[in-house]
Parts: C-alpha cells; sequence; structure tokens
C-alpha cells in the first residue's frame, strides 16, 4: 500500500496519482502548505482509568508519552519520554539553504500513514546516461517516522519516493545514510556536514550501474 496521506511533487505525476503538482522554484512554505505538512507533533500524558467497567480512578504512566497531531488531534503513537520529535516542518527546513543556494530543486515531500511519516525529496542536479538512453538521477533523501518504525535518515538515492514503498525501496540497502536515533537531538547542520562525505558513493553507485548494463 502507497500509505500516502498528503504530498506535493515537482515533474512526473506519482504512479499513484495523488498529490497537489508544483512549478519549479517554489518556496519551502509552500512545499509545507501543499504537501500536507504544516501541522506539528505534539505529546501528552498517558493517562488510564483503574477500576469496573472504566470507572474509577484516573492515573497516569510516567514513562510514556502519546504523540499527537496538532491539527486533527489524531493519535500518532505511544513512545517513551525521552523519544525526541522530528517535526514535519523541520524536515522542509533542512533543505531551505540547499534549494536557496545549493542548486537543488525538491522533486516530492508528503505525510505517510495517517502522519506517522514524513519525508522530502530533492533533486541533486547530479545524473548519469546508461548506454545512451536510461537517465538515472541522483537524489537527496530525508524521512523520519514518530512511531518508532524508522529513524530520521538522510541519504543520497537513485529512487524518486513518492509513497511508502518507494521509501521503503530508498532506505532498504541504506548504504551511506546517516541515521539518527529518536534518542537522540535531530542537528541538521551536523548530518549536511556528514552528507558531504558521502557524496563519492554516488560516482561509484554510477560506475557499477554502467558495469552492470554492459553484460549480456
Amino acid at each position: 500500500m502507497h500509505l500516502v496521506e498528503t504530498m506535493a511533487y515537482a515533474g512526473q505525476r506519482p504512479w499513484h496519482g495523488l498529490g497537489n503538482k508544483l512549478a519549479a522554484g517554489q518556496s519551502i512554505e509552500q512545499w509545507r502548505q501543499s504537501a500536507g505538512m504544516d501541522w506539528a507533533i505534539e505529546e501528552s500524558d498517558v493517562q488510564f482509568i483503574t477500576g469496573n467497567e472504566g470507572i474509577g480512578s484516573l492515573h497516569a504512566y510516567p514513562d510514556q508519552k502519546v504523540l499527537y497531531r496538532s491539527d486533527t488531534k489524531r493519535p500518532l503513537a505511544v513512545v517513551s519520554k525521552r523519544f525526541q520529535v522530528v517535526q514535519p516542518g523541520e524536515i522542509l527546513e533542512f533543505y531551505r539553504d540547499l534549494t536557496e543556494v545549493g542548486g537543488y530543486e525538491l522533486e516530492t515531500a508528503g505525510v505517510l500513514a495517517e502522519g506517522r511519516k514524513v519525508w522530502a525529496l530533492a533533486r541533486t542536479g547530479q545524473s548519469a546516461v546508461l548506454k545512451g538512453k536510461d537517465q538515472v538521477d541522483g537524489y537527496l533523501l530525508l524521512a523520519t517516522a514518530c512511531d518508532g518504525t524508522l529513524a530520521t535518515t538522510a541519504q543520497f538515492t537513485a529512487v524518486r519516493v513518492v509513497c511508502n514503498n518507494t521509501l521503503k525501496i530508498a532506505v532498504g540497502g541504506n548504504r551511506g545514510a546517516i541515521k539518527v536515533p529518536h534518542r537522540s537531538t535531530f542537528d541538521p547542520e551536523a548530518i549536511k556536514r556528514q552528507l558531504g562525505l558521502t557524496v563519492e558513493p554516488w560516482a561509484r553507485f554510477i560506475s557499477k550501474l554502467k558495469d552492470l548494463v554492459a553484460c549480456p
């Protein structure tokens, strides 16, 4: 299942036909609105009622917290108190300087599984043509989940992420991926510094692809 809640895209329409199409060069603010990422993850104590048929005393569970959407109040997950939330807006904000001065172009962004996962994908400008007909484009992916199913993950990829299925494919190999566990603080600048050391794997990836297509 694609699990797409909302999304925006530039360029080719996704296979599932969902999402808002944007022209090139749109602002981060426009992407946030069109991708349905203009809300926040909020948190509250986990409480339970003791007694027969739910009638009794109200208690709090001090080691856990519930995460929910600020817009719909829909619950997203129950997590440890130590869980560090990465907001949907932070995922897009990561690309601001990359798109404004770095030559990157946002390609897709959106919300999956009712808000439990969010992602953004930017075209790096790197590409290669295999045997004169198949073009492989390079992208920079940043994705996270608030239900513990995915660490905050940044990586270069050749997969155009448009849904949960393609996200799984992109992060499946995760060679060269930078992962920030949710018990740690998300530091965008630290990730960018590390990504600067992982540009070379793209060249090695293309070299291997060319070797593969040369085989009968």
